[in-house]
């Protein structure tokens, strides 16, 4: 039987897990697809290509084009409009679409948190605040959004994989690096800068900043994530296998997962 042909919209550990697991699975030939927003993005196993489709519309000539079975939606959380264009490509040329996301964050004890809808409030919350040093780790692409949120005596320190474009107004500080971070860098980050609240997008994950914020007594402003389309969802790479394991008749088994991990 011929292998069922896997377009993977990626960028995130969980897209490059599935590669990696699908990876010499005579069942299934993946292509990963990156947006291309960083210069030196990590290569995944098997067929990339990088850049953008132009919307749904291209996305669906891109499935049609490339004879694809399967499309797994693996992108970012806070990846707002490219999981509706997934969803509406997959329906338009009918082929099976699955969500992949992991869980979000959730408070505990000792957090000092305030959940805010998006960036823009994120922003509102900062520039109505009393905080002088305002670590943000919210995407370098983002920064725009904190234009307003200057003040005499605030300042910031910014952490990007690549250099921003744009920065805060006022005094910055840009702290170049790939996560994930473990606790202690988070601690000594946040500790060394004196920052007083934490901006950050409720990606999931690895939670050191957050655990270092806890610590340190800090206030956290927390984004929450954008909506999703109704779907199958995946929470982890595990379910992601299962289900396309299902798509061919078979158990994922204990190797997939292995390999998944």
């Amino acid at each position: 039987m011929a292998a069922r042909r896997l377009l993977l919209l990626g960028g995130t550990a969980e897209a490059s897990a599935i590669a990696r697991a699908l990876a010499g699975d005579p069942a299934w030939a993946v292509t990963t697809s990156l947006a291309g927003r960083t210069s030196s993005p990590r290569r995944p196993p098997g067929e990339l290509r990088v850049g953008g489709f132009g919307g749904p519309a291209g996305l669906a000539a891109a499935l049609g084009a490339g004879g694809y079975d399967v499309l797994v939606d693996a992108t970012h959380p806070f990846a707002a409009r490219m999981r509706w264009h997934a969803a509406e490509a997959a329906a338009a040329v009918g082929v099976p679409r699955l969500r992949v996301e992991r869980p979000g964050w959730a408070e505990g004890p000792g957090d000092r948190w305030r959940r805010v809808p998006d960036l823009a409030a994120a922003a509102g919350a900062v520039a109505a605040g009393p905080w002088a040093k305002v670590a943000l780790t919210v995407g370098r692409t983002e920064l725009a959004a904190f234009a307003a949120a200057g003040r005499p005596g605030r300042s910031w320190v910014v952490r990007s994989i690549e250099p921003p474009a744009e920065v805060p107004p006022g005094p910055v500080e840009v702290v170049l690096g790939r996560g994930p971070f473990d606790r202690a860098a988070e601690r000594a980050l946040l500790a060394d800068h004196a920052v007083d609240l934490l901006v950050t997008k409720d990606s999931g994950g690895p939670d050191g900043k957050l655990a270092a914020a806890r610590a340190l007594g800090l206030d956290v402003l927390v984004v929450d994530r954008p909506p999703s389309p109704p779907g199958p969802l995946a929470r982890d790479v595990a379910g992601a296998l299962a289900w396309l394991a299902g798509l061919v008749g078979r158990s994922s088994g204990p190797g997939a997962q292995a390999a998944a991990r």
